[in-house]
């Protein structure tokens, strides 16, 4: 992508509208940050340390951790929606296949090192968590919007575009920001907002990202487009100012 284009998809996430999101005439589409699998498993030292990384990709990821934390305070002040989404593992819901790629018998029960058991220290979030009233979303897989409601919280919000952060770069940050492409929202991945256990991954993962799936940031460009494009989103699970708001049951993986 040349800067031209890439600056030209950028502005055109911040120009009035009408922008096919349901935003009036004269209002810039709303954005919303979108943090995947900031857990301790994934996130916290002595839990990711079977996983090898090198000193490069242990500082990468402190420091990913840092700026996601610092994109959430400045997305709250802007008045950005925070969306969390977390991984929750449910034992008597075996991820068969995944047990199956990572070496395991996949017609056993759930092995005891999967991460982020539903009601384990694991899965409670690490250096940042939801705010009373912002939109959570358990999911069971890789991507924030398989066997969720976060596709119709977004649509009745009316998110115009999504930020996507967190860990890890080439597999939840990847498939949410990827799934969130292909429902029709433009993507926005703050490339020191998000963090592989192997440096060389996580630059592959961006430029996968970059070719096929949106635009690859940093996390001052991406308050600069908040800024731009101006408050007044509602949060997801609430009707936006003009929407017709979709109708969201209530379930373990909606707003809790």
């Amino acid at each position: 992508m040349t800067g031209v284009a890439r600056d030209a998809r950028l502005a055109g996430l911040v120009a009035s509208g009408p922008a096919g999101d349901g935003s009036p005439a004269g209002v810039a589409p709303r954005p919303a940050l979108v943090v995947v699998d900031v857990q301790r498993d994934f996130g916290e030292p002595a839990r990711i340390a079977p996983y090898e990384l090198d000193d490069r990709a242990s500082l990468a990821v402190d420091a990913a951790i840092t700026r996601i934390g610092a994109l959430v305070d400045e997305a709250r002040a802007s008045g950005v929606p925070v969306v969390w989404v977390e991984l929750g593992s449910d034992p008597a819901v075996p991820w068969r296949s995944s047990t199956w790629l990572r070496g395991g018998d996949p017609a056993g029960p759930m092995p005891d090192d999967e991460p982020c058991r539903l009601g384990t220290e694991g899965a409670q979030w690490f250096r940042t968590a939801p705010a009373p009233g912002e939109t959570r979303v358990v999911k069971r897989g890789y991507s924030g919007f398989l066997g969720t409601d976060l596709e119709a919280r977004l649509t009745a919000a009316g998110i115009g575009w999504v930020t996507v952060v967190g860990l890890t770069t080439e597999c939840c940050v990847f498939a949410t920001a990827q799934d969130a492409m292909q429902l029709g929202w433009p993507v926005v991945v703050p490339q020191d907002a998000t963090a592989a256990y192997d440096v060389d991954v996580h630059d592959a993962a961006l430029t996968l990202i970059e070719l096929n799936v949106g635009v690859v940031t940093d996390a001052d460009e991406t308050v600069a487009l908040w800024r731009a494009a101006g408050p007044g989103a509602a949060a997801p699970g609430e009707a936006a100012p003009g929407a017709a708001a979709a109708s969201a049951p209530a379930s373990a993986v909606g707003a809790r």
